[in-house]
Order: C-alpha cells, then sequence, then structure tokens
C-alpha cells in the first residue's frame, strides 16, 4: 500500500501536442495485492477442499469431477458479478452480495446436474457447499475491515482533484474529510472565478469566471495541477460558471490525457440502488427513486418484525427473569422503566426498558443539563450518577433494551430503526432532523451499530437519514448482523 503523499505517476504534460497517460495501475488504487489473490484462493478451497472430502467420505460418485465442476462454477459467478475487480474489492461487506452468488451457484448446478445425469445425493451436495458461503462471506467481510482500517491511516487511497466553484468546492472537500469510509483524499483544489478559497485544501490552480477564448486553457490549468499534485482523478462539481460547452470540454481534454473524470451530481445519501441514469436529447438525466415507504417490502418488514419479537421475547424469558432479580436486589424501584417516546410520523407510545438508573432520575436531569457531553438536543453523560451498579453493566451490554421486543411486537417499533427521540428532543429539530420520524424507530439501527454515544448530533442525524432514505429488507439483515459486533464491543454504550 502507498501512502497518501507517494507518487508514482508518469508525467502528464498538459500542452496540447504532447500527453502522456497515467499509467491504469495508479487510476485504480493502491490496496493490498494479497486481496485477489486472496480471494483465489478462499473462492478454490471453499468449494474443492468440502466437496471432494465429502464426497469422498460419503461414497458419492465421481467426487474430483463434482469438486473441479463446483470450484469452476463458483469462481465463474464471482467473476462474472465483478467480486475480482480490483477497483471494487474490499468497498463493501458484500455479505448479501455472497449469499446472491452462492445462490447463482446452486441454480448452475442442478442444471448442470439435469444436463449430465450427476446423481450425487442432493442433501451432502448441499452440505459440501456451505463452507463456500461461510469461508467467503468471512474474507470479504474480513477485507472489508482491513480496508476500512487502512483508510483511516491514509492508505489505500485516491489522490483527488477537486474543480468547481469555491462554495460548492468547499462543502464537497468538507464532507470528503468528515469520513474515511471511501476513497478520496482531496490533494488540491481549483476554484472557478474570483471568490476566495475556504476548504482548507490547497489552491492548485484557478479557473476564470468566464469560459477562455481558447478551449485548451481550462484544460491546462486542470491538467498542469493534476501533474503537480500527481492527481489520480479528477472530480467536478458543477455549477453556474462550470456548465455545459464548458464542462464538455473540459472532460474531453482530461480523458484525452489518461485521467479519469467523475462528475458530482449534487445528491448526498441516496443509495446507488435508488439511482438510475439516462440520456434524453443529449442531456444525461439521473433518475432517483423515492425511498420505500409502502408496498410487499414494507408488509414484509412489519411481519418480521413482529414475528421476530414473539420468538425473542418467547426465547428470552428465563433471561428476563434472572435481570429482574439482579435489578431489584441491585437498587429500589421497579424491574421496567417506561417512557414516552416519539414513534413514526411523531405519534407518541410508551417505550419499555429496564430500569437502569434511580427512581427519580427524571426530576434530577434537571440539574444534570450543565454537564451533558452530548451537543445538540440529546443528553448523555459517560459517567451519569443517577446510574447504577447493575444499570451500567445493562448499558454496556445493551441487555436493558431487551424489553423493547413489547414495543415491537406491538407495531410501536421495529427492530431496525433510528432510535426513538423523546418529545422534548423532538420539539428542537429543524426540518432536515425532523425526516428521522418518516419510519418507525428501531431496537437497533445505524447510530447503534456506528458508536452510539460516541457519535457527535450531526453524525447520528446523517447515518438515522441515510437509514430512512435507503432502508431495504436487506439493509436490515447487514444492520443486524453489525449489530452483534457492536454489542460485543460495546464502544459508546453509556
Amino acid at each position: 500500500m502507498r501512502r497518501i503523499g507517494a507518487a508514482d505517476t508518469e508525467v502528464i504534460d498538459p500542452s496540447p501536442r504532447r500527453r502522456r497517460r497515467v499509467s491504469r495501475a495508479t487510476r485504480v488504487g493502491d490496496k493490498p495485492r494479497w486481496y485477489f489473490p486472496g480471494a483465489l484462493a478462499v473462492g478454490v478451497a471453499g468449494v474443492a477442499v468440502p466437496v471432494l472430502l465429502l464426497f469422498w467420505l460419503t461414497g458419492q460418485p465421481r467426487p474430483v469431477a463434482c469438486a473441479l465442476t463446483g470450484t469452476a462454477l463458483w469462481l465463474a459467478v464471482q467473476a462474472g458479478q465483478r467480486r475480482f475487480d480490483s477497483r471494487l474489492i474490499g468497498e463493501s461487506r458484500s455479505v448479501l452480495a455472497t449469499v446472491q452468488d452462492w445462490l447463482i451457484l446452486l441454480g448452475l448446478l442442478a442444471l448442470a446436474r439435469t444436463a449430465t445425469g450427476e446423481h450425487s445425493d442432493p442433501i451432502v451436495a448441499l452440505l459440501a457447499l456451505l463452507p463456500a458461503l461461510v469461508v467467503t462471506a468471512a474474507y470479504r467481510m474480513t477485507v472489508h475491515v482491513h480496508l476500512q482500517a487502512s483508510r483511516r491511516a491514509a492508505y489505500a487511497v485516491r489522490r483527488v482533484l477537486v474543480v468547481g466553484e469555491p462554495g460548492a468546492a468547499d462543502a464537497v472537500v468538507g464532507h470528503l474529510a468528515s469520513r474515511t469510509d471511501h476513497a478520496y483524499v482531496v490533494v488540491g483544489v481549483v476554484p472557478v472565478g474570483d471568490a476566495a478559497n475556504g476548504s482548507g485544501a490547497p489552491e492548485a490552480a484557478r479557473l476564470g469566471a468566464v469560459p477562455p477564448g481558447a478551449p485548451r486553457w481550462d484544460a491546462d490549468a486542470v491538467l498542469g495541477a493534476a501533474v503537480e499534485h500527481a492527481a489520480e482523478l479528477v472530480l467536478v462539481v458543477p455549477g453556474p460558471l462550470l456548465s455545459g460547452a464548458r464542462l464538455r470540454s473540459l472532460a474531453w481534454s482530461v480523458h484525452e490525457s489518461g485521467l479519469p473524470m467523475a462528475v458530482l451530481p449534487g445528491v448526498t445519501e441516496v443509495a446507488q440502488r435508488r439511482m438510475r441514469l439516462s440520456v434524453a436529447a443529449g442531456l444525461a438525466v439521473l433518475h432517483i427513486a423515492p425511498p420505500l415507504r409502502r408496498g410487499a417490502q414494507v408488509a414484509l418488514k412489519s411481519a418480521l418484525d413482529r414475528i421476530g419479537a414473539a420468538v425473542g421475547l418467547a426465547a428470552l424469558a428465563p433471561l428476563f427473569a434472572v435481570l429482574a432479580v439482579a435489578i431489584r436486589t441491585g437498587s429500589t424501584g421497579p424491574v421496567f422503566h417506561r417512557q414516552q417516546r416519539l414513534g413514526r410520523d411523531g405519534e407518541p407510545f410508551t417505550m419499555w426498558k429496564f430500569r437502569t438508573m434511580v427512581v427519580d432520575a427524571e426530576a434530577r436531569k434537571a440539574e444534570l443539563a450543565a454537564v451533558n457531553e452530548h451537543e445538540g438536543p440529546l443528553f448523555k453523560m459517560r459517567k451519569d450518577p443517577r446510574v447504577t451498579r447493575v444499570g451500567s453493566l445493562l448499558r454496556r451490554t445493551s441487555l436493558d433494551e431487551l424489553p423493547q421486543l413489547i414495543n415491537v411486537l406491538r407495531g410501536e417499533m421495529s427492530l431496525v430503526g433510528p432510535r426513538p427521540p423523546l418529545p422534548e428532543e423532538a420539539e428542537r429539530y429543524d426540518e432536515v432532523e425532523a425526516r428521522r420520524l418518516a419510519v418507525k424507530p428501531g431496537m437497533t439501527g445505524l447510530w447503534q451499530v456506528s458508536g452510539r454515544s460516541d457519535l457527535s448530533w450531526d453524525e447520528t442525524v446523517a447515518l438515522d437519514l441515510q437509514y430512512v432514505e435507503n432502508w431495504s429488507l436487506t439493509y436490515d439483515v447487514d444492520v443486524m448482523a453489525r449489530t452483534v459486533k457492536a454489542v460485543v464491543d460495546g464502544r459508546g454504550a453509556y
């Protein structure tokens, strides 16, 4: 891996007559070299070894041929789905994508079985293929975690040159700098117009407010800046001073030089699956599908919530009894704490939790307002004196949240969703923050799996809005899987 300070790009001569292309390797980014061979090795071992071993132990016909066929098809499915693409590998946890690939593999093997007349035991074959699903999903999650950790240390990133009017460019630079879950690091800005550059990034060049008479002037300035800062991508923020023919001319020159170029559409927190690009009369049109608010997925989510809550309450009844005894032994007062919260569309409901504080905690909240450690309307203290000894343990392990299964069973909450706010918190919401109330609140969500109380209020709102706008059943499954790690880790739980 290479840190962002190193430069190994080929020189780009910005003159119109002499331009050398940037090497392909630098456009891809510097991810660890072991990602790809590791993926191949896991793909082979995940199918070949268990199929060969289990078929041989159970006396199935042609174990070697079956192992080779299964391995070849498994690698072909992943290659067809671009799982080995160096630009994509590690960019997501890919658990659900792995399940999708595995189901495609089963379908292809079923067709091959019918076509060849192969008659091995289907149950044995299915068991032999299960390790491919497990080890591949585990490897992809490991790669994703490693890549995210690398990017927090400024490795495996792409050097980006931002071009745009200062106000818009400043916002883009700030947004990219505020998060590390992406591949872009801004190494320079090319402001358009006369306004001051307030982004904090180096001003690599400047384009005039009026397009120059010679179409090469814009390109020469941008490409010269790209050479000086070893940029691997030109990221353009379009606006009144940089649109239409001027943007098209710049794109032609940048692409001819061998540098990739991207244009920001100006929308944020929209999942890729909701976007579709089309062309009308030569104009690029970005279609954004509305968020899911009704339909089969919403009905299925509600049904799964209630079924999951009912099963959870039945299975956890013995644990509830043990916790009830511990709470009553540790301090005086009721076992459960009931508190009014706001649900979907601001509808009030009574939320259930195991009591973790002294009985007069609400009355004492006002006297602690001056030492609130959380910005925004949310009240949090790392060492809240109202929390009991047993309550501290319950909060650290998130066991205090389990009674909310009652709210899920009653349809007031969901298993996954934004944190349910107190009425006094919601009274202080602006229009953006109030958008969190567009869906049912959840027992767990992006806030809980991303750091909980360690997050700032702005980060909390951003995560909740990301969920509200982009939720799906597969999104919920991903959050539930990440919840297990968050509970074990305990970060931000106080």
